[in-house]
């Protein structure tokens, strides 16, 4: 771990991971931590984050800063989700490397990998194959930030590392009834659906694919082990297609087993209907966590245990979520 006298700036430190990220730094000891709202800085804005990098002292940035959302935003925004994400990591990564900043972590996301990549999907599966069509513009705005990271650790030396997390969920997600991830989503459908005494519910698919997700404290764990990791250990930050480590469980389910053990978590007793007009998307995304397992790294919060944590802080913010 880095001295705790340490500069750490946390870009997107309001969000889901990056809050989860500050929580888990401060409770190792480290109090230097660098923020700005989005008020305070625009990161999509290049002449903003270069003078925000010139006037603070920064040695170490997580970039988990993202435009982010389900299927339903993905297909309704495209042009948002790849400009802005391409805008802000572009400035972010590149500032730090002008400010002379050599420790890096870009956050990504599994959606990178193509829509039928073999199963579970090594780190090696980049760039073989077509993406998913429902959130191609977002995966190449990721697909991006990797080759940053890996670009300038190559031609200038810096230490930019990058993780590929699995599907996310946990405190402070995003829970809008039509922008937000499945978890989400679906606690918060359940949730209602139990206060209004509705005697069935609608889950979008068929249920049938298979999906993997990780607690957000989790994710934080593991972003904090892999930055901090020797370089000699962590390996090749600059070798192409391997540059990034997948973040995960290794363990998938049933959109099916999920969605039952959403309602079974909420207390929802009434029945499921599964809505086949409605897309799947990819059948099988499962990350293979091999390489992080090798590095000293394992999750230890399970699906259930997590939806029930998670449940647990919607209900307590129930009232400023709404606002």
């Amino acid at each position: 771990m880095p001295a705790l006298g340490t500069n750490i700036y946390v870009a997107g430190h309001g969000g889901m991971v990056g809050s989860a990220i500050i929580r888990q730094l401060r409770a190792n000891g480290y109090d230097n931590i660098i923020t700005r709202t989005r008020g305070e800085l625009d990161l999509t804005n290049q002449h903003a984050v270069i003078e925000f990098f010139q006037s603070e002292k920064i040695d170490q940035v997580y970039v988990a800063a993202a435009k982010v959302g389900g299927i339903v935003a993905n297909n309704t925004y495209p042009a948002d989700f790849i400009y802005e994400n391409l805008m802000l990591e572009c400035n972010v990564i590149h500032s730090a490397h002008l400010s002379d900043v050599n420790k890096l972590l870009f956050l990504g996301s599994s959606c990178i990998y193509p829509k039928f990549a073999e199963q579970p999907i090594p780190e090696s599966a980049l760039l073989t194959g077509t993406l998913e069509e429902t959130n191609e513009p977002y995966a190449i705005a990721k697909i991006a930030g990797i080759k940053l990271c890996e670009s300038y650790s190559r031609q200038y030396g810096r230490d930019y590392r990058s993780v590929m997390p699995t599907n996310l969920y946990g405190p402070f997600d995003n829970f809008h009834p039509e922008n937000s991830h499945v978890i989400p989503a679906l606690l918060r459908r359940f949730h209602e659906a139990k206060l209004n005494g509705d005697k069935e519910v609608i889950a979008w698919g068929s249920g049938r694919p298979m999906r993997e997700f990780l607690y957000v404290e989790d994710m934080a764990a593991a972003s904090i082990h892999v930055m901090n990791l020797e370089l000699s250990t962590y390996g090749a930050n600059t070798e192409p297609m391997l540059s990034h480590i997948n973040v995960g469980t290794g363990v998938d389910c049933t959109i099916q087993e999920l969605v039952e053990t959403v309602a079974r978590v909420v207390g929802y007793t009434g029945d499921i209907i599964f809505d086949v007009t409605k897309p799947d998307g990819t059948p099988r995304k499962l990350m293979s966590v091999g390489r992080l397992k090798s590095l000293g790294w394992k999750y230890s919060v399970s699906l259930e245990e997590g939806l029930t944590l998670t449940y647990e802080w919607f209900i307590n913010n129930e009232k400023r979520i709404r606002k």
